[in-house]
């Protein structure tokens, strides 16, 4: 008899466990929080339409949520600090702060909330999602390399990366200004290159 109600418990708790694997809401989902420290957005423009000018900004915060049976069900929220922009020039940096360009003073961030995760091929995604900068929000998508297999780090923490790439016009975000040269040209491309490299920290459940 002991046998059998041990048995039977065995059997209920392996219910229990597919059931809540099978309800949406109950997948194994883990957090991840990009370390600001270790992650940055970089990018490319045009100048002059002859050369190009390369910039990154330093700041990037925001939560990956990961669903380790269904990648496809995962989750991206990120947010970029604007005023951390460095192009290594500090009157140039200054200027992309004004109101010419990312306006600092009303939008100090830029943001990307994900809509949709594909996988490609293993260690490969595209992720599709609402990008805003000067309040304008426009859809675009992610190629992303990643996520790396878990590392733990030296103090406990389980670490992953992700690599993400996109090419915007700046022009649908409402970033217009420009001039124009002798021979027609523009100062500034209208097509920038955009690269994001984050590290993410796994959060232990509370």
């Amino acid at each position: 008899m002991k046998n059998l109600s041990t048995r039977i418990i065995s059997i209920a708790g392996i219910a229990v466990v597919v059931l809540f694997n099978c309800v949406p809401g109950f997948a194994a989902t883990t957090e991840w929080k990009i370390d600001p420290q270790h992650s940055a957005a970089q990018f490319s423009v045009r100048h002059l339409a002859i050369s190009t000018v390369r910039g990154a900004f330093s700041k990037v915060t925001g939560t990956v949520l990961l669903d380790d049976q269904d990648i496809t069900k995962s989750a991206v929220n990120v947010t970029i600090d604007v005023s951390t922009v460095d192009t290594r020039e500090p009157a140039r940096d200054k200027d992309l702060r004004s109101d010419h360009f990312f306006d600092v003073d009303h939008f100090p961030t830029m943001t990307f909330k994900s809509t949709r995760v594909e996988q490609v091929s293993p260690g490969k995604l595209k992720v599709s999602g609402d990008l805003t900068i000067r309040g304008n929000t426009k859809q675009i998508v992610l190629d992303v390399d990643g996520p790396t297999a878990p590392v733990k780090d030296p103090w406990g923490n389980q670490r992953a990366a992700i690599n993400a790439t996109t090419k915007i016009n700046r022009q649908d975000f409402g970033v217009k200004w420009n001039a124009t040269m002798d021979n027609g040209g523009v100062v500034v491309g209208d097509d920038v290159n955009i690269t994001i490299d984050t590290e993410m920290i796994k959060q232990v459940p509370k």
